[in-house]
């Protein structure tokens, strides 16, 4: 199935803007046919929701059903399940399914869900008045969750087996060299009491 021109420029749109903050989408309902929606399944314990009721989930860790009509992969490795079929236009197609190319080894071949109607869990974020879950492992499929991304800033020069403070923060370092009114080779004289006579 062929991928309509404007819909592959929306979803190198979505690409391009992965590293943006999460945006509230103000979006109207997508119209699914019935047809399209897969029916009712559960993953984890949890009710895995219609695709056109995702789009009303932000930031929601949530089970999604769909149908993947098409898998396109861009230049840079991203790959997308399209879950919007031919007849809905790119401006009423809400919602996608990706993969970076950093998590292609822990995803696998996404190929073999064209045509395929899947559950699968994650967060669904909003980039540029389009909702999606971003794939980053295989157990999503079966309701496991995201990888875990650690804060590299937090990471910078820290080694767990290490005894240094994984933060350089210099009020916090034992010989108070960088604070002036805590350094220990300062001393202060301390005023005499006046003696009092009895």
């Amino acid at each position: 199935m062929a991928l309509c021109r404007g819909r592959w420029f929306a979803l190198l749109a979505l690409a391009a803007s992965l590293t943006l903050p999460v945006l509230e989408s103000t979006a109207p309902d997508v119209a699914y046919g019935v047809a399209q929606t897969p029916a009712p399944t559960k993953l984890a314990g949890k009710t895995c929701l219609p695709v056109a009721d995702a789009v009303q989930q932000p930031n929601k860790d949530i089970c999604v059903r769909a149908h993947v009509y098409a898998v396109v992969e861009l230049a840079d490795g991203t790959r997308f399940l399209d879950v919007c079929p031919a007849d809905i236009s790119d401006e009423d197609c809400r919602f996608t399914l990706l993969s970076l190319r950093e998590d292609r080894d822990d995803v696998g071949d996404l190929r073999k869900y064209r045509d395929q109607d899947v559950s699968v869990r994650g967060i669904v974020r909003a980039t540029h008045s389009r909702m999606g879950i971003q794939i980053s492992h295989i157990r999503q499929f079966s309701g496991g969750p995201e990888k875990f991304r650690p804060n590299p800033k937090l990471l910078r020069d820290f080694n767990g087996q290490s005894d240094r403070m994984p933060v350089r923060d210099p009020n916090l370092a034992p010989s108070g060299r960088h604070r002036s009114f805590m350094n220990s080779s300062d001393k202060e004289t301390m005023p005499q009491e006046p003696a009092q006579k009895h």
